[in-house]
């Protein structure tokens, strides 16, 4: 066994130690995958025609698959963009050397709404390219993703928001988070585009808000002012010129009427 192999062997069991607490410690999580990536570069564990020792392709995948998941309890996204690229040769080159791991679609299909969250589609669809047809209809990882992408092309974003109460795993939440308060953003824009003034709890069914503080953060971060009879007064659409055309009427009505679907299914 090779010299590398043996040192890296001790730090990830106390790797996989760490990361199975509940809830793991993501500190030392961290520090011990810097370790052992250290390692990994010095003694060659990663994929190749010449690395006979499966053991070493064993550990340094699953250390990598630990790495993922820690970045997004650290909400980490360059981080968890590193691991899956150095992932995929282990899920997509090494089929024949090692058994498929039980975190491989887990990973892709949170890899694909990372992606989605951040309105990369055409990464998003060459990612699926990877895929065979009856793993995009079929594992729930990888479904999920692909069904938000289809109602995000169709302006169904209550079912994008109906979404996150039925997430494949809890990792899926983080990236969830971002998506739908992008979602947000987008609505607001055609809100100061679409109205003079809107009273905030339409506002707030509008942006599939429950909370005032919620609602209270996101007028901040537009620079909405409310006034005594529970108004907010938008001027941005004051500004947009004549020749520019937003349809923001309609899709501001179609707003209501998901916020009001969205009622009723709940």
């Amino acid at each position: 066994m090779d010299s590398k192999l043996k040192e890296a062997i001790p730090l990830y069991e106390k790797l996989k130690n760490e990361w199975n607490r509940k809830p793991p410690n993501v500190g030392k999580t961290d520090e011990l995958l810097t370790g052992l990536k250290n390692l990994f570069a010095e003694g060659g564990f990663y994929p190749s025609d010449s690395n006979e020792d499966t053991h070493g392709l064993h550990i340094a995948r699953d250390t990598l698959e630990i790495a993922a998941q820690c970045a997004i309890e650290k909400g980490d996204i360059p981080a968890f963009e590193r691991a899956l690229a150095q992932l995929k040769p282990f899920y997509f080159d090494l089929e024949n050397r090692i058994p498929e791991s039980p975190y491989r679609y887990l990973l892709l299909g949170l890899n694909l709404l990372c992606l989605l969250s951040q309105n990369r589609l055409a990464d998003f669809h060459t990612e699926l390219e990877l895929l065979s047809p009856k793993d995009i209809q079929t594992n729930p990882y990888i479904k999920h993703p692909v069904s938000l992408e289809q109602y995000l092309m169709e302006g169904s974003y209550n079912k994008v928001f109906l979404a996150k109460g039925n997430v494949p795993s809890p990792l899926f939440t983080f990236f969830m988070d971002i998506l739908l308060n992008t979602i947000r953003d987008e609505i607001a824009f055609c809100m100061e585009k679409s109205y003079k003034q809107i009273s905030l709890k339409e506002a707030a069914r509008m942006l599939y808000l429950n909370k005032a503080e919620e609602l209270n953060e996101i007028a901040k971060k537009h620079g909405w002012k409310s006034d005594a009879n529970q108004l907010f007064h938008f001027v941005n659409n004051q500004t947009k010129p004549d020749n520019e055309h937003v349809p923001a009427d309609e899709i501001a009505t179609q707003m209501i009427q998901y916020a009001r679907e969205m009622e009723i299914i709940i």
